[in-house]
């Protein structure tokens, strides 16, 4: 999550903390993070549905009603569906999407994986894109989960960002550096 403390980082936080928490003592972690990735699935292809969530005019009621049939259609473990009419309830389904990914990252994290990004000028094979992945997951002894990225103004080579650590062999930056260094001289 950015460093960055606004009332909704803030507030998705507590309630992502807060779901892991009742979900670990309840040992149904791994359910609920099935529900919150089919959840966010739904979000990430139903536009009308995320306008639902952030349209502050429809009544508490009628969103309680569409999460209940939501849930029973999706079968949504009684913990989940009792999290998110708290959620409505108490007016912060707006907050919901940014709620449910942090879930996501707390669970990874909880695990031990780390997120990381691997951006590449060309389309990686799936077996180069496991060799990586093993690598750098045994340089740095955790289990690293990799989105991966084609960007062709790399011109050649990869950059990857595991945390705060940029490691970057890309040609492009190669020239910018020379670039630089001709500029200081």
């Amino acid at each position: 999550m950015s460093g960055v403390k606004t009332f909704s980082n803030e507030t998705s936080e507590r309630y992502a903390l807060a779901l892991y928490q009742l979900a670990n003592e309840k040992l149904e972690v791994d359910d609920l993070e099935r529900n919150v990735v089919t959840l966010l699935e739904i979000c990430k292809k139903n536009l009308e549905f995320v306008n639902f969530l952030k349209n502050p005019t429809n009544q508490i009621d009628t969103q309680k009603k569409v999460f209940k049939e939501i849930s029973k259609i999706m079968s949504f473990g009684k913990t989940f569906d009792n999290f998110i009419q708290l959620v409505i309830a108490k007016r912060r389904i707006f907050f919901l999407e940014k709620i449910l990914k942090r879930f996501i990252k707390l669970c990874s994290t909880k695990k031990g994986i780390i997120d990381a990004m691997l951006t590449s000028s060309k389309d990686l094979s799936r077996d180069e894109q496991t060799q990586i992945n093993k690598e750098i997951s045994q340089a740095i002894n955790s289990n690293v989960d990799f989105k991966f990225k084609v960007d062709k103004t790399l011109i050649s080579g990869v950059k990857i960002q595991v945390g705060s650590l940029l490691i970057d062999t890309s040609i492009r930056n190669k020239v910018k550096r020379i670039k630089q260094s001709m500029i200081e001289n």
